[in-house]
């Protein structure tokens, strides 16, 4: 066991036998949007990020396929769609440091903020989300939600060991405000909706 092993083995041991209840939040959702996928759609692209409309007929996943069309290295974790690189025989996180497409499916959606929210159960890997150049992230609009005061009182934030908002791509600006994508984390977020799937993978 490692020294790291150690402390966090002893801090588990040491915390205190406390049950205290989380505070009442408003929702803050009196005024809901009429539409919570344009709402979604708006603060997204406010956000640096792409969104992707869904052809009218065909192939609901040609947006997706057109982008990872000249990549080398895809990574999905999602049933509709394959990629070359399997995240579940992944051992260490920086064995995704090639990859040039991740694609994952978002546990859920913030109108307000544009935001998607990934779990470890959407990512497999945390690292694919962050080490991966550019990010496609599959959501359900049925899982929109109106606001973050929704968010936090979602089940993913008991039930999951890690969940993460991402809002945009990577992003930096110096004291210049020149403005940098890319330079921590992804280069680009694109989100297509598409109502979850239960079939077989596609390739």
């Amino acid at each position: 066991m490692s020294s790291r092993d150690d402390i966090l083995a002893s801090i588990r041991k040491n915390l205190p036998p406390l049950d205290r209840p989380l505070p009442d939040v408003p929702l803050l959702d009196d005024s809901p949007p009429a539409s919570p996928l344009a709402a979604f759609k708006a603060n997204l692209h406010r956000m640096g990020g792409i969104f992707l409309d869904p052809p009218g007929s065909g192939d609901p996943l040609a947006p997706v396929r057109a982008k990872i069309a000249d990549a080398k290295v895809v990574c999905s974790t999602v049933q509709e769609i394959g990629g070359n690189r399997d995240v579940t025989g992944v051992s260490n996180p920086q064995d995704l440091a090639d990859v040039d497409f991740a694609i994952v499916r978002a546990s859920f959606g913030v109108g307000e903020t544009g935001s998607i929210l990934l779990s470890d159960a959407d990512l497999h890997v945390n690292a694919v989300a962050y080490l991966a150049q550019h990010l496609i992230a599959l959501l359900d609009p049925a899982d929109i939600i109106v606001n973050l005061q929704h968010a936090y009182r979602r089940p993913e934030f008991r039930d999951r060991h890690y969940v993460s908002f991402h809002t945009g791509p990577s992003a930096t600006a110096d004291i210049e405000g020149v403005l940098i994508h890319g330079a921590q984390g992804v280069r680009s977020l694109s989100v297509l909706p598409l109502a979850r799937a239960t079939g077989n993978i596609i390739h």
